[in-house]
């Protein structure tokens, strides 16, 4: 499970193949996260690591047994490689 918690429109410039946008400031943040599996891994990325780091948290302090923060978000993502 792999989360941009990006706006729609910045999830629209660029992202990473298949990813679900999940933007964390919108107001179906919480009811978008509610949907995943909590049983499986789930990453969360933005822009450079801010949001989704506070996804991040969100989605443990929830219930979610195994999250992971992409450190540096998706600029990190595309310098690397």
């Amino acid at each position: 499970q792999l989360v941009d918690v990006r706006t729609p429109e910045e999830f629209a410039d660029k992202h990473i193949e298949e990813a679900k946008n999940i933007n964390i400031n919108g107001s179906d943040f919480e009811q978008g996260m509610n949907a995943l599996d909590k049983d499986k891994p789930l990453y969360v990325y933005c822009l450079s690591g801010g949001r989704s780091g506070r996804g991040a948290e969100w989605a443990k302090k929830n219930g979610f047994k195994e999250v992971y923060n992409l450190e540096g978000g998706i600029l990190a993502w595309m310098n690397s490689g």
